[in-house]
């Protein structure tokens, strides 16, 4: 996400780092490209001007501390800037009101509506605790409600049946009655999309919204179509009461420019951005964080909150304790590990809010590739469990076995017998207590490490 901004931001802002001070005339050079990164990012024009404008007035005006090298300093004021226009904070859904709390998800075909709606009442159920129910007005399209029932199903939320046949309105109230007696506490509506924003489609929204009157409005844009995502957003804002915005597909979008402008052309918070296909791929947006990914710093308490949610906790706790005991770090242990890192989405998911990845080539972030963890997977899953236990068994006619078993070449194997002796040497030293040198051992192993 962001990829192709995040070079060009860290390439300007890079050019002042050799610099004495702050002048007038390189804070110009550097917004100048700092200008052309944006435009190039899909941001709206009246975006980036009033972007470049703040910054500006904020360099000069010495709005920095006297102890920040200039690169730091330009750091500083563009990320405070990107937050503020992105809106400073996260911004919960507000539920509060007699149960059920109605949230109604506006938005045009193709943009990935539906699966967001099986996406929010996972979070919301998991996360929150509600009891939540589903229900689709999408009446043009039955595959549509069949496709909102089998996503329901699989992530378990409630879903309330709708016929082609009916009026949008009249499902809702029957839902709700249905709702209210099933004690639901949050009831998403999925309504109808369309391939452009049209009058027949905006009047029927307009009708549903002022006999439901929900709580929340949202509004489901693909971040992908850029420009395009804020022009649709700012023609549902003129048309309903929109509370937020939700924007999919961000892990397919290296510009960014939909992120960065539609808060300021709209008015309205991005309250959740998609981060994948997968129903628990809906994450937060949090100002903030998403400036210090785009600058290039990572985002380090996102990726403490995926720890906190998709790891085991009893199985990283099994394993320490089989640590400390010394028993010793076998095969069994790193199948654990690389399942766990397939849960929290792969590496490329991880990249993003890694600390210090802008530094990293180009050309080694390319070579990542998540189907390895199931290709590693797979060779593992090859070896006998006397195999997986004691390593060094594996040799000669048992590696090609192993090969041939998971489908893969005799490197394939080699490689995975590699990683485990590295990573088994570091976790002898997490064992014995010495964590700093197993911080160095780490420093060094990931220089050698194949990506």
């Amino acid at each position: 996400m962001f990829d192709n901004l995040t070079d060009r931001l860290s390439g300007a802002l890079k050019k002042l780092k050799g610099q004495g001070r702050l002048t007038e005339a390189n804070i110009q050079d550097t917004m100048r490209e700092v200008r052309m990164a944006l435009l190039e990012a899909d941001v709206a024009l009246p975006v980036v001007t009033a972007f470049i404008d703040q910054v500006t007035e904020r360099a000069l005006g010495q709005d920095v501390q006297a102890s920040l090298t200039p690169g730091q300093a330009m750091i500083k004021v563009v990320q405070a800037e990107l937050v503020a226009m992105m809106g400073s904070a996260n911004e919960d859904l507000n539920l509060r009101t007699q149960p059920p709390a109605i949230v109604l998800m506006a938005g045009l075909q193709g943009a990935g509506k539906t699966t967001t709606v099986a996406k929010l009442g996972r979070h919301l159920k998991e996360k929150k605790k509600k009891n939540v129910g589903v229900v689709s007005v999408d009446i043009y399209r039955p595959a549509a409600i069949k496709q909102l029932q089998t996503l329901a199903d699989d992530v378990g939320l409630k879903f309330f049946e709708s016929e082609a046949s009916e009026k949008p309105v009249d499902i809702v109230n029957r839902t709700l009655d249905a709702a209210k007696r099933q004690f639901i506490d949050v009831l998403i509506v999925d309504t109808a999309g369309r391939l452009h924003v049209d009058e027949d489609m905006m009047a029927e929204i307009k009708a549903l919204h002022a006999a439901i009157k929900p709580i929340e409005t949202l509004f489901v844009v693909d971040a992908m179509t850029g420009q395009d995502a804020v022009n649709t957003a700012k023609a549902f804002h003129d048309a309903l009461p929109l509370t937020g915005v939700i924007l999919t597909k961000a892990d397919g979008d290296a510009r960014g420019g939909a992120a960065l402008s539609i808060r300021h052309v709209t008015g309205k918070p991005i309250k959740f951005i998609g981060m994948g296909e997968k129903t628990d791929a809906l994450e937060p947006f949090h100002p903030d964080r998403i400036a210090s990914r785009i600058l290039g710093m990572g985002d380090v308490l996102s990726l403490i909150e995926d720890i906190e949610h998709k790891v085991d906790k009893k199985k990283a706790e099994q394993l320490a304790k089989k640590l400390q005991k010394g028993k010793g770090f076998d095969l069994n242990d790193l199948r654990e590990q690389l399942i766990q890192m397939q849960n929290m989405g792969g590496l490329t998911a991880m990249m993003d809010k890694l600390p210090g990845m802008a530094t990293v080539p180009k050309a080694v972030k390319e070579k990542v590739n998540d189907k390895d963890l199931a290709r590693q997977i797979a060779v593992i899953n090859s070896m006998t469990p006397q195999e997986r236990r004691h390593p060094d068994l594996i040799k000669g006619s048992r590696k090609q076995r192993i090969a041939d078993g998971c489908g893969q070449d005799l490197q394939a194997v080699t490689r995975i017998l590699s990683q485990h002796k590295m990573l088994e040497k570091m976790m002898k030293k997490f064992s014995k207590g010495n964590v700093a040198n197993m911080m160095r051992g780490l420093q060094g192993n990931m220089r050698g490490m194949r990506l």
